[in-house]
């Protein structure tokens, strides 16, 4: 077991305590976790299917249905690491790329950006999963997806967020 306060060498994260001055005047010490940002990607097999990934997250207790996803590398762009996650975990190769926006995970402690993608003309090629992660593939049916998130059954934040703006990219949300 690791010490939580210790990041470990090779670490991407990194925290800080700020001295900030608010704006309505007031300073104060903030903690703030840096994050070199991430980008996340719904796979479209076809207009009305996409392929969700099952993957287990130990944080989160257990698995959890979400979109491939994964941290920037060093110097590399948004678009570019949408195309390698999606390739690495879920071994499809797009032919297309559509940015749908960005978002925050949690802005009252860190600086964390996942850039949202859609995947379109998709190709198999081999996964090239990480050691710590066990995935499933999930086709399903968009509306299915977007069902999932309505229920509640997609707790990941960025992979709910990512279907909505896929699905009203796609026509499917006013």
């Amino acid at each position: 077991m690791s010490d939580a306060s210790d990041p470990g060498p090779g670490s991407f994260l990194r925290f800080s305590r700020e001295r900030v001055r608010l704006p309505n005047g007031r300073d104060v010490d903030l903690d703030i976790v840096r994050h070199p940002g991430a980008a996340a990607v719904v796979p479209f097999v076809s207009d009305d299917e996409v392929l969700m990934i099952r993957q287990y997250r130990y944080a989160a207790g257990g698995t959890i249905l979400e979109v491939p996803a994964g941290k920037l590398d060093p110097g590399e762009g948004p678009e570019v690491c949408a195309a390698r996650e999606l390739e690495e975990e879920a071994g499809q190769r797009a032919g297309r790329l559509q940015a749908l926006g960005w978002i925050f995970t949690t802005p009252g402690f860190t600086d964390e950006v996942i850039h949202l993608f859609a995947a379109y003309d998709l190709e198999p090629v081999p996964t090239r999963h990480q050691p710590d992660e066990v995935i499933e593939l999930v086709p399903m049916r968009l509306e299915e997806a977007l069902a999932h998130v309505w229920r509640g059954d997609i707790p990941d934040a960025k992979s709910a967020l990512a279907l909505i703006h896929a699905a009203r990219h796609a026509g499917r949300l006013a």
